[in-house]
């Protein structure tokens, strides 16, 4: 599944699977025609109520993401638009956010989870 949400976050779901949409057309995981899951479909397998799933999709129509073809279904629109950078670095820093706070409520300290950051950092690097 190209989508994943986390209930305990402090970012609405909806908001969630747009930032998840969203970024998997801009990761090229969803390519322009895919189709979507329906929202009911959708609502089921991420465990949300279909009307989370029709507001998130509503706004990702709203912002030319997505298109709603009459008896067709919900698809990747032809010609999304691209997320811009300062969007893309406020998702970013959400998404580090939950991150320290996770690892604060696990019992790290601010300079180990820097430490843990720097280490995962040089690793990945090491792999690119």
């Amino acid at each position: 599944m190209f989508l994943q949400i986390d209930p305990g976050s402090g970012v609405p779901i909806y908001r969630q699977i747009m930032d998840g949409v969203r970024y998997a057309v801009a990761g090229g995981t969803l390519a322009a025609g895919d189709r979507l899951p329906s929202v009911r479909d959708l609502a089921t397998t991420l465990g949300v109520n279909p009307t989370t799933i029709q507001k998130a999709y509503g706004e990702l129509e709203h912002l030319a993401v997505i298109e709603t073809r009459r008896g067709q279904g919900t698809f990747v629109a032809e010609a999304p638009p691209p997320v811009d950078a300062a969007e893309r670095e406020a998702a970013l820093v959400r998404e580090v956010r939950e991150w320290i706070v996770r690892a604060v409520e696990q019992g790290a300290d601010l300079a180990a989870v820097e430490a843990a950051f720097r280490r995962a950092m040089r690793e990945f690097e090491a792999k690119e």
